[in-house]
């Protein structure tokens, strides 16, 4: 199957956190968009890892992608390997998609950096003929996407362009509590952390007004980019 875009996160919930209303929007344009999720969430404190496949499938309906996978990478210790690089490349090759998503490239969190370099490397090397990788028993052609963008997460990183998410920013947080188990719920026995308080979704809300701002709409998302980006028209820009 070949996508449109290809969204890579560290953890289930990543996407849904800092680019959801763009997937959402995506999708609404008739775009094919997939996730990509290279850990489990394992050492999330609260929850379980069949819990979180449940959610994030269930976040998946929601904002209407057509596939969702996990690489089962070892969350908080995978490494920007060879063999994680494979394992990339593998589903960037499976999937042709033009453009990628992936990882704030710095933030609170080591793996989001950790994944946001993983992610550029193998997008580069995706295109490299003499690295061979196979999916079903199939030899896969080299493939480079058009361009690979970064969403920016937990830490405040100047945008480099802004999407406005504004009239998808209730699916974006609906995608988000689809994650039942991990944010607000004041009904819950499970120990509280950075994300589970209800001041988390409104910093979520308060983030998404910060971005709109600049481009005079309520919500936005703020991306950052590794090289320069080119417009045929400048009435394309705001």
């Amino acid at each position: 199957m070949k996508l449109d875009v290809l969204a890579f996160a560290a953890h289930p919930d990543d996407i849904e956190l800092a680019c959801g209303g763009t997937i959402a929007k995506l999708v609404q344009q008739g775009k094919k968009v997939g996730i990509v999720d290279l850990t489990e969430g394992e050492l999330g404190s609260r929850g379980s890892i069949d819990l979180r496949y449940e959610e994030a499938a269930n976040s998946a309906k929601i904002l209407g992608v057509l596939v969702r996978e996990n690489l089962r990478l070892r969350d908080g210790f995978f490494q920007n390997d060879e063999e994680n690089k494979l394992k990339v490349i593998e589903q960037i090759r499976r999937f042709q998609p033009e453009i990628v998503i992936a990882n704030s490239i710095t933030d609170r969190h080591p793996d989001h950096g950790r994944a946001s370099q993983l992610i550029s490397e193998s997008f580069f090397l995706s295109g490299l003929r003499k690295i061979k990788t196979h999916w079903e028993c199939s030899e896969q052609e080299a493939y480079r996407p058009k361009v690979l963008y970064k969403y920016i997460q937990d830490y405040y990183i100047k945008p480099d362009f802004i999407v406005d998410v504004t009239d998808h920013f209730e699916t974006k947080m609906e995608a988000v509590l689809a994650f039942k188990s991990q944010f607000y719920d004041p009904n819950s026995t499970e120990p509280e952390t950075p994300i589970s308080g209800k001041g988390f979704l409104d910093f979520l809300k308060a983030r998404a007004e910060e971005f709109g701002r600049p481009i005079g709409t309520k919500y936005g998302e703020g991306f950052t980019t590794e090289r320069v980006l080119g417009v045929d028209n400048l009435f394309d820009l705001r």
